[in-house]
Parts: structure tokens; sequence; C-alpha cells
């Protein structure tokens, strides 16, 4: 797990991760509980730390974007547009984002 802290993808995998279960936990359960329950309080709760979530997600993607040149066309809008899908980012961070990362270790062994 520190591993993946050592790099831009690594840290972008990780953030993924946790952006993936917010945004689960609001559109799944807060927000139901909101309109159906009557409990507004986990979606004033978990809206503000997906939010943020959120922005870290994609400013950390346009960084790595950035730091190994990823075509805007072929990699980063995927990335992008999973982080507004429900399971999106765990489904590109099979798909994309650890096979990225695997090229990029086997390039500098």
């Amino acid at each position: 797990m520190l591993q993946l802290l050592k790099t831009p993808i690594g840290r972008l995998r990780i953030l993924g991760f946790f952006e993936g279960i917010s945004l689960i936990v609001l559109v799944f359960i807060a927000v139901p509980l909101k309109y159906w329950g009557g409990e507004p309080m986990l979606v004033k709760v978990i809206g503000p730390v997906h939010g943020l979530l959120f922005t870290l997600f994609v400013l950390v993607t346009l960084s790595a974007g950035v730091t190994y040149r990823w075509k805007f066309s072929e990699i980063s809008w995927k990335v992008l547009l999973a982080c507004i899908i429900p399971f999106g980012t765990f489904y590109i961070d099979k798909h994309i984002l650890a096979r990225e990362q695997a090229v990029r270790e086997n390039r500098l062994h």
C-alpha cells in the first residue's frame, strides 16, 4: 500500500478508491435516506467529503496525465468520466490505471 503513494498513478488509484466509495455511499445510501427516509444528515456529511474527493481526483488525474503525457483522447477523458459513474473508478483502476502502473514499473526495471 505504501508503494502506491510513491507514484502519481498510485496516488490516483488510492484516491479513486475513496472517491468511488464516497459516490456509492452518497448515491445508494445517503440520497435515498434523505428523500425516502426523511434523514438528510448523511447527505450533509458525505456530500462535502465526496465533493472534496471528486475535486482532488480530477486534479490528480490531470496532473498524472501531464506527468505521463497521456493523450487526453485516449486515457484522461476515460478516467475523468469514471468519477461520475458509480463503480466507474473501480473499473478504470482495474482496466487502465493498474496496467499503466505496471507498464511504468516495468520500464524502471
